[in-house]
């Protein structure tokens, strides 16, 4: 009696398989994620925030606090109390500088009431957004991008956390911070 054995399949290639991985993340994440409108060209870039100009040396500053310091990133408070963008209160507002250059704000908030305000005051500083019904889509995530000269606005709205996140930045001086987590050839190309 003979037996005949079909060859098994070789298994997909590993790295077949994690691309394939990576394309279903891809795919997930961007249902979760919804960009509610595509960057806004911005109508008055701040140059700064609150009158201090962009690469300001914060430690100078009499209005400010420094609460955490590491190699080449310094983050600062403003003494003013409770923290404000505008006249909206906020949960905080950090500045933030590296090579002791200001460089980014950093603005948490929790709320839709407050979300909508923090929107609307955001509309009337650098521009509308074009917030037509069918022209955004509802997600999870909902992203909103100012782009100016010398300045970016972005905003993120958790819906779920009911949470909201402001960066507001220099165009310039934020490359700083991806270079600095570059990999570091002494450390095999790792980041830690």
């Amino acid at each position: 009696m003979m037996f005949h054995l079909k060859p098994r399949p070789e298994p997909a290639p590993k790295t077949a398989m994690a691309g394939i991985a990576v394309l279903i993340l891809l795919c997930c994440a961007e249902l979760l994620t919804v960009k509610a409108a595509s960057a806004v060209t911005m109508v008055n870039d701040p140059k700064g925030f609150q009158n201090i100009p962009w690469g300001t040396t914060l430690a100078n500053l009499p209005d400010v606090t420094l609460v955490e310091s590491a190699a080449r990133i310094k983050q600062f408070d403003l003494k003013q109390s409770p923290p404000r963008l505008g006249d909206i209160p906020v949960e905080s507002l950090r500045l933030v500088s590296i090579d002791a250059k200001f460089a980014r704000v950093v603005v948490r908030y929790q709320g839709l009431a407050t979300h909508q305000s923090i929107l609307k005051y955001l509309q009337s500083q650098f521009g509308p957004l074009d917030l037509t019904p069918g022209q955004i889509a509802r997600g999870l995530l909902q992203q909103f991008t100012w782009s100016g000269p010398e300045s970016d606005v972005n905003l993120t709205y958790d819906v779920h956390r009911d949470r909201g996140f402001i960066f507001i930045e220099n165009r310039a001086l934020v490359q700083k911070f991806e270079e600095g987590m570059a990999p570091d050839s002494d450390l095999a190309g790792a980041t830690y």
